[in-house]
This record gives C-alpha cells, structure tokens and sequence, in this order.
C-alpha cells in the first residue's frame, strides 16, 4: 500500500494503543486478563530490560512494558484514565493506581482520559498537529478510539518509562515525515526516529507534556522502515 501525502499524519491504523511500565507483570496478567476482559495479543521484546505484553481491545492494543529493574514511582502525568466498552459495567483500579471503567454504551472502544491546564494547547496539539477528528467538545476521535480532555492543574513531567499509564501511540506510514511535519508545527520531540525490528519510531510531547508515540510498523505499512 503506497503511503498517503501528508503534512499530518497519515494513519495506518483505525485506532490508537496506550503504554504503560511497570514492575507488578503477574498482577497487571491478571487485572487485564480478568478484571478487564482483554485478550492477550503477543509479547515483544523492547531491548533495555523491557519486555512489552500486548492486550486487545477492539483495534486499539494497551501495551504494558514490564521491566525488573526498579521503575521511578512519579505522580501520574495528564493521562489520569481508560474507559473501555465492555459487556459489563464496572469500576476498576489497575496495580499501579489506573482509574479503568468499564462500559456498555462507552463512546468508543476505548477511551483516554486526560488532564490539563492548556485546553486550547490540547485543542490545536491532537486536533491540527496530530490530526485526529473532532468528535464533540474537546474530545478528538481516531476510528475506535477517543480522547477528551478536562481542565485541571498542570501534571508533572514524568520520565516515559515511569510507573503507570505514561504515553499513547499513532499507527502512521512515516514516521520520519510525520516527526518533522509536528515539529514545523510547533510540536516538541521528545525522541526523535529510531528504528527496532520492522518498527521505526519517535515520541513527541503534547503541550502538557505527555508523550505521544508516531509508530511506522512494518506489518502495517507494508514495507520495512527506513533503518537508523
């Protein structure tokens, strides 16, 4: 498949994925497992001590990185929540303190909560730099999956692979284009691409700080990505 002209990104996935680390691997198997009611999808290797298991929910994956290295226990930053359609309803907390809600008539398929102090900044960052689609008063849809934001004070700047739910990811065609076109729009660029395996990566900051992943997955795009 040939990949779209864009100054945003063009998406190669009709959904966005969560992140989160953490040293609890058998507690967060058995939350997600049996609490939530996702499907294991496959564990890949990150490098650093990492190891990402993969959890399904409708298109979208919540990617959990366990580590056994120690990981920084900071305060969440603006990501503060999940809803998740489900055949039941039922309010949960993750091992790491993750408000998850489960409904039968959620907006999406899965929902991200965030917090912040820059509702015009989160407006003109997911709406025009990432180029999601408006879907109600500050909430932005990418097929199955939305976020929506709620003013409150600034989060802290934690550190990507700090405890608990700490970035989301974009399924994009290229990575390396879709980095530069944030960053003439202003976007800051927490990481710039790397390539691991058939995925090409970089990470942008949202105007509060929270991390964004640009993702160019070969088994999505079709091709392999450009090497570092």
């Amino acid at each position: 498949m040939p990949a779209p002209a864009f100054d945003r990104p063009a998406f190669a996935k009709p959904a966005f994925d969560v992140g989160m680390a953490t040293n609890a691997l058998e507690a967060h198997q058995r939350f997600w497992r049996e609490e939530a009611g996702l499907a294991y999808d496959h564990l890949a290797r990150l490098g650093g001590g990492f190891h990402q298991h993969r959890w399904r929910q409708g298109a979208s994956i919540v990617k959990v990185n366990h580590s056994r290295a120690a990981l920084a226990d900071e305060p969440p930053g603006g990501y503060v929540g999940l809803t998740l359609a489900a055949p039941r309803s039922a309010t949960l907390v993750s091992p790491d303190g993750l408000p998850v809600t489960l409904a039968p008539g959620a907006p999406a398929s899965l929902h991200l909560h965030v917090r912040t102090a820059d509702l015009d900044g989160f407006r003109r960052f997911y709406g025009e730099v990432l180029g999601l689609e408006p879907s109600g008063a500050d909430a932005f849809r990418l097929g199955e999956s939305l976020i929506s934001a709620t003013p409150g004070a600034a989060p802290p700047r934690a550190d990507r692979f700090a405890r608990g739910l700490r970035y989301m990811t974009v399924q994009i065609f290229d990575c390396d284009a879709a980095t530069a076109a944030a960053e003439r729009l202003g976007a800051e660029v927490g990481q710039p691409p790397r390539t691991l395996g058939a995925v090409r990566f970089s990470f942008l900051r949202d105007p509060d700080g929270n991390w964004i992943e640009l993702s160019e997955r070969g088994s999505l795009t079709g091709r392999d990505p450009r090497p570092d």
